[in-house]
């Protein structure tokens, strides 16, 4: 229908589906289906997101016709409940909700038990022969309403209830004190707005508006960036008739996952509280109790509640919830994030969504539900975001190390974290930019949290249960997070917390274990997970089936190399030969090659580093055994090896036996206004070939030797910084006679390639030329960006900030591949150097090799492998899977 903005759900009959996520949101939609199901669901309507769209186009107008849809739609829920919007005797109350197309959990607002007013509370009274729970919903309407709708600050409503209940439950306020909080509260809004909103068609259309308006708080638009979602996508609204889980024992409110959020396991997993709402559990205010004893950590709290889970205080709800949570994960095929209201013991269902999960617990899920059948391979591979995979691989623990536990909370997210103690938000903010670690610790954490959420390494709550907001978001964001810390007692005025005896302060060092809940004080070590076994391997065997790219590491060292085969490098594709100079004896010798006034006493200082390259080479051939090791010449500036402050320069002097000013002279000779574009790479190798020489005679030392004891040694010297097709030309006549010479030396064949990196643009315009001389490319895309944009990482902190805030850039291009103008200098070069060589190997050894929109484009222009840090290779691993069967899709 034309114009449509209202779409009803209820009774059986719904006019929308999961299918019409964009229009309804995820919510609305999933209201629909459920409905469709034949699942108990409270009728309702949603207001679609172009509504939301046109409210924002339009100054805060309302279209043409949606006040009449509205009220249509308020009357099919009043015709199926039986009560009536308003009304003095049998009222109608209901809720407000946001519902974005993509769940933004936290983000956006919601209104409860809207349409109290002093007349509607006392026939609520009546009717439900329950003074306590109307009184109690009234209560909980203004608090909201006041500070989701007017705008008025949350804790002016707290202090009010604070100092009535002094330390007590709210469940355990009278009726006459909640009377009296009431007629507070209201003077609240009294004083702020000069009146209190009584005509609930008033307070529906000021809702409606706020949940609009919530769609662009700096939270939510901080959010979709941070998520990488679209700035205009809205939401939709969702007024549905509300069920009271506040109404005494037999009623209830929760929140469950199908399936466990933190590991993944096919454990039910969720938390009730008997005769509450649902705020009171995703609000963090109240620690609730798990739905059986044998999900993780219930008996904890049990224990320490004295309390029965949900399977044995309502037996008969807790299987017809297990019936329906069964029901919505096999026709969504994922797990699902469950809210639930019992009303006097009849179940509801309020919402389901697919839920946030950590990382890990993706991973284990999506395999899962691949060997239960639900899901093929590539519908599993494509559910794991790679950029996320990453997360996986976070620091657990060192077993062996010491620690001090002063306190234990709930595990909501696992991983181990370390950093400096913070309180706010901004403060995290603060700090994080300027470098430092820090865990956010609060009470309890609110959407106004999350961008300090989002930069701290951690996350830890005195308050708050495993679907708080805390534990949601940062299962959501990947951290590592402690909720529920009852151990601690946090206290913002004097900036510290205290645990037992231990005070800890702004500032000072924790660590946190997500997976056990322990609270450490100072820096405990940590180790890096395996992901050689279980769910991980599994879905990293099947990226790798799927997956055309290959994927090697960037290794400078033995153990590196080794660590990057066991995540799954199938070679290195740069191996940094600098590192090896700057250990302490190879740095004294470069500096004697530097001081040495004749090329046989450069040759001589050399001899003394020969030794030391060609054991780091062993190394990381070994470790290498049966896969490609390219090898990158010296690449940065000579000075770089020299002192440069008085002191330092005395001091090297003295310890080379030189005059300070010898020393000094040299170094200004040396010295370079744009050492970046100076005398660094390939044009070392020109000017001083003895040290390209060593390095080379090193490798092949390594190689032959190895060889010999049977190791398959497959080296690839890559010549750096190419502009030049004469550069790589003479370059390569020297590494090849250095080569056969010492393989004639030692009697040993080794199959080996000579290759340059390209990383200016002069060579990937004539990449044709220069390919006459490699046998294979592998694009620098760190220099080759920074060639391109005219930018020096060192300097781009001066510009990049203001940059990035007011649009023009959207990414520090250092950090996401520029496709559109680097990635032409790519796609030239490739093009160019195959058509002299078709069977030349490319690949891409910068940092963008494990960036999943670089992968994405690398394999879209046929390079044959990309290379990157060893963490980020699973990372590479999967997204090489991605782009694979994205291709497969649309051909």
């Amino acid at each position: 229908m034309a114009g449509r903005y209202v779409y009803r759900f209820g009774g059986g009959v719904a006019d929308g589906s999961d299918q019409d996520r964009e229009l309804l949101g995820g919510k609305g939609a999933n209201l629909a289906q459920m409905v469709r199901l034949g699942m108990p669901v409270p009728p309702g309507f949603t207001i679609t997101t172009e509504a939301c769209r046109y409210f924002f186009r339009h100054d805060g107008r309302w279209p043409d016709g949606l006040e009449e849809e509205v009220d249509a739609g308020l009357s099919a829920v009043e015709a199926q409940v039986g009560k009536r919007f308003g009304s003095d005797d049998n009222p109608l109350l209901v809720s407000v909700r946001s519902g974005a197309a993509v769940s933004m959990p936290g983000m956006m607002d919601t209104v409860l038990n809207l349409g109290l007013n002093d007349v509607t509370v006392e026939a609520l009274a009546r009717r439900s022969g329950k003074p306590r729970f109307a009184w109690d919903s009234y209560r909980r309407f203004v608090t909201m309403f006041g500070d989701v709708v007017l705008g008025i600050h949350y804790s002016r409503f707290a202090r009010v209830v604070d100092r009535v209940r002094q330390g007590r439950d709210e469940r355990n306020l009278s009726v006459d004190e909640l009377k009296e909080i009431v007629e507070e509260l209201k003077g609240v809004i009294v004083d702020s707005q000069g009146h209190f909103p009584a005509d609930p068609r008033e307070q529906l259309h000021l809702a409606i508006d706020a949940v609009f308006r919530s769609a662009n708080t700096a939270r939510a638009r901080y959010y979709r960036k941070t998520h990488g979602l679209p700035e205009d996508m809205g939401t939709a609204v969702n007024v549905q008739a509300m069920v009271f889980g506040n109404m005494g024992p037999g009623s209830a409110t929760g929140v469950c996952f199908t399936r466990s959020p933190k590991d993944g396991r096919k454990v039910f997993f969720g938390e009730w509280l008997p005769n509450a709402q649902g705020e009171d559990v995703v609000a963090g205010t109240h620690t609730p109790l798990p739905l059986h004893p044998d999900q993780p950590g219930a008996q904890e709290v049990l224990e320490k509640t004295g309390a029965r889970p949900l399977s044995e205080a309502m037996p008969e709800v807790y299987q017809q919830l297990c019936e329906l949570k069964d029901k919505l994960e096999a026709h969504y095929k994922d797990m699902q994030d469950i809210e639930f209201t019992i009303e006097d013991g009849r179940l509801y269902l309020l919402q389901t969504r697919t839920g946030k999960r950590t990382p890990a617990a993706a991973v284990q899920i999506a395999v899962d539900l691949v060997e239960e059948g639900l899901i093929d391979i590539d519908t599993a591979l494509s559910r794991i975001d790679p950029g996320k995979l990453e997360m996986v691989l976070r620091p657990v623990l060192d077993p062996d190390a010491p620690r001090k536990v002063i306190a234990k909370g709930l595990d909501a997210s696992p991983g181990a974290a370390t950093g400096r103690v913070v309180f706010h938000s901004d403060e995290a903010q603060e700090l994080a930019e300027r470098g430092e670690q820090v865990i956010l610790v609060r009470m309890e954490t609110s959407p106004e949290d999350i961008q300090g959420m989002t930069v701290a390494q951690g996350v830890l709550t005195s308050r708050g249960g495993q679907t708080s907001h805390a534990a949601v978001v940062a299962r959501g964001m990947g951290k590592p997070c402690v909720v529920g810390c009852a151990d601690i007692t946090v206290d913002y005025a004097r900036k510290l917390f205290y645990a037992g005896d231990t005070v800890v302060r702004h500032l000072d060092w924790i660590t946190i274990d997500g997976a056990s809940g322990e609270v450490m004080l100072g820096r405990v070590p940590t180790l890096a997970p395996p992901t050689d076994s279980g769910a991980m391997a599994t879905l990293l065997t099947w990226a790798d089936q799927r997956a055309r790219l290959a994927v090697r590491a960037n290794a400078d060292n033995g153990p590196d190399a080794a660590r990057a085969r066991s995540l799954g490098a199938v070679g290195i594709g740069l191996c940094r030969t600098e590192h090896m100079f700057f250990q302490p004896e190879a740095l004294r010798a470069m500096r004697e090659m530097l001081l040495a006034e004749d090329e046989r006493s450069r040759t001589r200082a050399l001899a003394q580093v020969l030794p030391l390259q060609r054991a780091e080479f062993e190394r990381i051939f070994r470790a290498m055994d049966g896969l490609p090791v390219t090898i990158r010449l010296l690449d940065p500036p000579l000075h770089e090896f020299l002192p440069h402050t008085p002191g330092d320069i005395n001091e090297v002097a003295k310890e080379l036996g030189v005059r300070t000013e010898t020393l000094t002279e040299r170094l200004r000779q040396l010295h370079e206004a744009n050492p970046m574009m100076g005398h660094r790479g390939v044009r070392i190798g020109i000017t001083t070939p003895e040290i390209y020489r060593t390095q080379v005679r090193a490798i092949f030392e390594a190689a032959t030797a190895l060889t010999r004891e049977g190791v398959e040694v497959i080296p690839e010297v890559m010549i750096p910084l190419v502009a030049i097709p004469k550069e790589l030309e003479i370059l390569r006549e020297q590494t090849v006679e250095v080569a056969e010479e010492v393989m004639r030396e030692a009697g040993v064949h080794v199959d080996y390639r000579v290759g340059t990196m390209i990383e200016i643009p002069r060579a990937a315009l004539l990449a044709d030329q220069v390919a006459e001389h490699a046998d294979f490319f592998s694009f620098g895309t760190n220099d080759l960006t920074q060639m391109t944009y005219g930018f020096s990482r060192d300097d781009m902190s001066m510009f990049l900030p203001a940059y990035l805030q007011k649009g023009v850039l959207a990414d520090s291009p250092l950090a996401h591949f520029d496709v559109e103008g680097v990635g032409q200098l790519v796609t030239m070069g490739t093009e160019r150097g195959r058509s002299r060589k078709p069977q030349l190997k490319v690949g891409v050894c910068g940092e963008h090799g494990g960036d999943p929109a670089g992968v994405r484009f690398f394999h879209k222009i046929r390079l044959d492998y990309v290379s990157c840090s060893p963490f980020r290779v699973p990372v590479a691993r999967l997204a090489a899977a991605h782009a694979a069967i994205e291709e497969a899709r649309q051909s």
